[in-house]
């Protein structure tokens, strides 16, 4: 399917896990931990990748069957993001492209930057620890408002923080939550099947204004000037 160019886009904010970044295989690593600490066989990452984007929450359920109401949730949920800082690190690489398409973006002109759900506790330091990040104009955690996706607030304290209104911001992402929240948020809306998807695969049923399904095809739906 082609989509038209779309006009008037000054910058260009980003999903992290699953769209910029394959954090999947650290993810699995500590929620594959906590089984095999239970005596539980370990699991292939084919298993967990599809829950990446949910973070502690999609995690637990692979792992252990536990979703947030359960009595002992709480307590598991706190482990997992332990053993998760100690070595999200390890495994995470920046997706095949992503560099590429930041780096063309600001030789367009454009400015752009990330809103995550996750917390700036791990988003920080994981920014942080590769080179593509120095160029951001917004770094934006699942805790650095009150709210998350699919709340709009997030996207719309990373178009204050650029100074931009938010119709002349795109945002791209690879959850559902991602489209609701740039929808709300009156940006122009991008789904990345590239990435995790969520439990969806109905990716055309999320409403976004376009689908790409490489980091590069991002650049195809931008306007020149």
């Amino acid at each position: 399917m082609r989509f038209q160019p779309i006009s008037g886009i000054k910058a260009v904010l980003f999903d992290l896990d699953g769209t910029l970044i394959d954090s999947a295989p650290d993810l699995g690593a500590a929620a594959d931990l906590m089984r095999t600490r239970r005596g539980l066989p370990s699991l292939p990452l084919e298993r967990y990748r599809p829950f990446a984007g949910s973070g502690a929450r999609g995690m637990l359920r692979v792992a252990l069957e536990k979703a947030p109401g359960d009595a002992d949730y709480e307590d598991l949920r706190v482990e997992f993001l332990s053993l998760y800082e100690s070595c999200m690190f390890e495994r995470t690489r920046p997706f095949a492209e992503a560099a590429e398409l930041l780096d063309a973006l600001v030789k367009r002109g454009l400015r752009w930057g990330v809103v995550t759900n996750k917390a700036e506790r791990f988003a920080k330091p994981l920014t942080a620890s590769m080179v593509m990040f120095t160029g951001a104009g917004a770094i934006v955690g699942g805790d650095t408002t009150p709210f998350s996706k699919p709340h709009p607030e997030p996207l719309l304290e990373a178009a204050r923080r650029l100074s931009l209104p938010p119709h002349h911001c795109m945002y791209v992402g690879d959850d559902e939550r991602d489209i609701l929240a740039g929808k709300a948020a009156g940006m122009h809306t991008v789904a990345a099947r590239y990435g995790y998807l969520g439990e969806s695969m109905a990716v055309s049923g999320w409403g976004a204004h376009a689908e790409v399904n490489n980091p590069l095809e991002v650049l195809n739906l931008i306007a020149l000037p």
